[in-house]
Parts: structure tokens; C-alpha cells; sequence
């Protein structure tokens, strides 16, 4: 997708993202911050939205958040703020693709229902492979192409309207396997109709 795109996609959205899409992912969500309440302890959330994964995680975790969207960050902004959310370290705006942060800062990142919507997603991954810690995770719960069927044919129909939709429907899942640094330790499906997919890479140990 292009940037601006994203930015103007996610302006839309902001209003009404929880009860929509929000709603419609949340299965997914409640299984990736489970896994890392359980796994991490420095998190980044790449694509952190309107905070709705938020208020899940751990107390004892240092989570920050990031995000393009100036209307979704201010959405998760007032969630920290409203409900008292202090193990949230941080919340700021910025692109994937550049992360303004040093090598190896983080145990474990988080990205929910991302990156099909981020432009340049390869450069993404290797943003997250970057600042992940050695032998730390990525946890990724995202839709991904089906390579046949009836929705696999409705993916591609849709693929044309990524801008306007704000996702890829035809994203595939190869795109975020090419980091020689990361290796998948756990993948399934997920609900509704098994078309989300909770995925686990790990960072090679130093």
C-alpha cells in the first residue's frame, strides 16, 4: 500500500476500528498477548491502532507501541490514559520501514493484522528482525492468501481495492518468511473460518 494511503485509510477508520475490524480480530489478539504475557518482557507493538490489545498485557511488561496513523494513535493514547495503563512505556508515531530504534531492543514484537496493510513489507520485517533481541520473538497474527477455493478467488476480485479497504486481501504469507535471521516455532489458524493466522518466528541466538 502506499504511505499515504495508510494515512488517509486509517483517518477513516479510527472512529468506528473498534467495533469493526477491532471486533472481527480480537480472537487473534487475545492468542498473540497471551503468548507474549507469557514469553516477553520488552515488547514493541508495531502497529499498535486504537490500543486495543493494550489493557491484555501483563502488568509487569514494558510495552511501547507504534503506529503511522495520528487519529488511531490518539484513540490508544486516551485508552492508556482513561484506564491507567502504566506498563505502557511509550506510544509514538512512526514508520515500520525506518524504526527509531537501536539493534536488538526488544525481547519480543508484536504485530497484529499489520503487515498487509504496511507499505514495503519485506522492509518491515527486517525493521522487526533488526530491533528483536537475539533468540527473542516475533508474534504475527494476519490474514494470508489462500492458494485456492471460493475465497481464494474472492481475495484476488478484492485485491484491486487495497487503498480504499486499508489491507491486501491476497497477501502472501512467503512475504514475511524471507528473514534468514527469523525461523517459525508455532503456527495455526485462526477464527473466523479459520482465514487469520497466529504465527511465532524466533531471532537467531547470537
Amino acid at each position: 500500500m502506499d504511505i499515504n494511503a495508510v494515512g488517509t485509510s486509517y483517518a477513516r477508520w479510527a472512529p468506528i476500528y473498534d467495533r469493526t475490524f477491532g471486533a472481527i480480530t480480537n480472537r487473534g489478539r487475545y492468542k498473540a498477548v497471551n503468548f507474549i504475557n507469557a514469553n516477553g518482557r520488552e515488547v514493541l507493538e508495531v502497529g499498535v491502532g486504537t490500543g486495543l490489545s493494550l489493557r491484555n498485557y501483563n502488568a509487569d511488561l514494558s510495552v511501547t507501541g507504534i503506529d503511522f496513523s495520528h487519529d488511531m494513535l490518539a484513540k490508544a493514547k486516551s485508552k492508556v490514559a482513561d484506564e491507567g495503563l502504566d506498563h505502557v512505556k511509550e506510544l509514538r508515531q512512526m514508520d515500520a520501514r525506518t524504526l527509531d530504534f537501536p539493534d536488538d531492543s526488544f525481547d519480543t514484537v508484536a504485530m497484529m493484522h499489520v503487515i498487509s496493510v504496511v507499505p514495503e513489507p519485506e522492509r518491515v520485517m527486517a525493521e522487526v528482525a533488526r530491533v528483536c533481541k537475539p533468540g527473542g520473538k516475533v508474534v504475527i497474527t494476519n490474514h494470508f492468501a489462500r492458494e485456492k477455493g471460493f475465497l481464494a478467488l474472492v481475495e484476488k476480485l478484492t485485491a484491486p481495492f487495497a487503498n480504499l479497504l486499508g489491507w491486501h486481501s491476497d497477501f502472501k504469507i512467503s512475504t514475511v518468511l524471507g528473514q534468514d535471521q527469523l525461523t517459525v516455532v508455532e503456527q495455526s489458524t485462526l477464527p473466523p473460518m479459520g482465514m487469520m493466522t497466529f504465527l511465532v518466528l524466533q531471532k537467531k541466538a547470537a
